[in-house]
């Protein structure tokens, strides 16, 4: 029974920070969406929101360890972050979840496998033909034609993946990854503001809908969803936790269905099941 326990938190843990992470795609659109509020301000209220929760579990782990509770700061850590945030709002203005969710999961996942060819990774020839196949239903959900979502919101996605592939694996070198992700919120202030003030120069708008949304993605989605995420990595193989992160466009997509009244287009289906099958068959070889 001792050794259920654990297992059972990592279990629920890992159910917990995937529903957050769908979550935020989920918040972004429906705030957006129904122009409740513009991405500016929706990136700066989200990171800004975001650094306020994460420092204070980060400095809350810190007291219970020992620890100062500060991170150490990496600029490229903080632009790449900032970079996803305000692409992966923009975007949300005329992409649906799913396939905001589909385009931003893929575009990490293919950038990732590339570094690793570039790093001297030398695939067998099933493993090229399931990234390929990944390949291919990234092209499929976003090649032109009949339920293609708008262009420029999928190239905007794209870039918001290939800034999470930056981001994301120097978080997991940090030994504090709770404490350097607080500090990256942080630091992406600055640029958040920056843009808010730039875009106040074209169109600004909030309401009380708007900022809940934002608030709730920062906080709650990003915030404790990224904590929680921290506390169940430990007890996941790298593989596991690659493959249990499968489940974030599909929750996301469900949810759109659900919560939006999106439609389910068979694009999407043969594209998710392209890009989610070649990704896991990728993962799982390795």
């Amino acid at each position: 029974m001792e050794r259920g326990k654990p297992a059972a938190r990592v279990v629920l843990a890992s159910a917990f920070a995937l529903c957050a992470f769908a979550a935020n795609s989920l918040l972004c659109r429906s705030a957006l969406a129904t122009r409740s509020i513009d991405p500016a301000s929706f990136t700066f209220v989200r990171l800004a929101s975001g650094a306020v929760v994460l420092t204070a579990l980060a400095r809350v782990a810190a007291g219970r360890a020992g620890r100062s509770g500060g991170g150490a700061r990496d600029l490229v850590a903080t632009v790449a972050l900032f970079v996803y945030a305000i692409m992966f709002a923009t975007a949300y203005v005329r992409l649906p979840t799913g396939t905001g969710a589909l385009v931003l999961f893929g575009c990490v996942q293919v950038t990732m496998i590339a570094a690793g060819l570039r790093a001297g990774e030398r695939p067998r020839a099933a493993t090229w033909a399931a990234i390929a196949v990944a390949v291919a239903g990234l092209v499929g959900v976003t090649y032109p034609g009949l339920g293609a979502p708008d262009p420029g919101a999928a190239a905007r996605m794209a870039v918001a993946g290939a800034a999470w592939s930056v981001y994301s694996p120097r978080g997991r070198k940090t030994k504090e990854p709770l404490a350097s992700t607080a500090t990256n919120f942080v630091w992406t202030l600055p640029l958040a503001a920056l843009a808010l003030g730039i875009g106040a120069a074209f169109e600004v708008h909030a309401n009380a809908r708007g900022l809940v949304l934002a608030a709730s993605s920062g906080a709650i989605a990003s915030g404790v969803g990224y904590a929680v995420w921290y506390t169940a990595l430990p007890g996941l193989s790298a593989t596991r936790a690659a493959v249990v992160q499968l489940a974030v466009p599909l929750l996301a997509a469900d949810g759109g269905i659900v919560l939006l009244g999106e439609a389910l287009s068979l694009r999407l289906v043969a594209s998710a099941a392209a890009i989610l099958g070649g990704v896991a068959f990728v993962v799982l070889r390795r």
